[in-house]
């Protein structure tokens, strides 16, 4: 597994529409949080790191071991704030790339995220799975990247805004479980 590639789940959000925190919820069982940081290990990356904010205290204890957890302390300002959080901290690691994704996508497994970390990763890299032409989860995000989107992150754009004036590969992932958020109990 190379070194250079972490994960980064995003699971700061309320979850409002869903009547919880999302980073609180769980698939027959499992929690969506072991579920993302199960797809982005199994699909390459070396280390994952959740960010949490809304019902934090409670989330923590769903963190898998081993799993590295951050709390994004203005998180209600949007997903800018979580990926942010997300990113501070990690200009000191080895890490050559980044590859997020959403909690809210508890069907995400090891197969998207292989095809968008397959092949080698450079600092200046930007690939992003798409399904059947719609852009998604996961994003890989080169290191040469990460300060000028932090200084771009603005509100519930996350990254949105930065990609469409840095187009990022689009890796085709059509077919694959992971292209639909989870935003409701139903």
């Amino acid at each position: 597994m190379p070194e250079h590639l972490l994960g980064l789940v995003l699971a700061a959000g309320a979850g409002t529409r869903m009547g919880r925190p999302k980073a609180l919820c769980a698939t027959d069982g499992v929690p969506w949080l072991h579920r993302a940081a199960d797809a982005l290990r199994g699909g390459g990356c070396a280390g994952v790191r959740v960010v949490l904010g809304a019902g934090a205290d409670e989330a923590r204890a769903l963190v898998p071991t081993g799993t590295d957890a951050v709390v994004a302390d203005d998180w209600a300002r949007g997903m800018g704030a979580s990926l942010a959080a997300g990113l501070a901290g990690l200009d000191d690691s080895p890490a050559t790339a980044v590859v997020v994704t959403l909690v809210d996508l508890p069907d995400l497994d090891a197969r998207a995220v292989s095809r968008v970390t397959a092949g080698p990763v450079g600092p200046g890299d930007l690939r992003r799975a798409t399904f059947a032409g719609a852009p998604g989860h996961p994003v890989l995000l080169g290191r040469d990247h990460w300060a000028a989107l932090r200084q771009a992150l603005d509100g519930d754009t996350g990254a949105r805004d930065y990609l469409r004036t840095h187009p990022p590969v689009a890796v085709d992932c059509t077919g694959l479980p992971g292209g639909t958020d989870r935003d409701t109990p139903d």
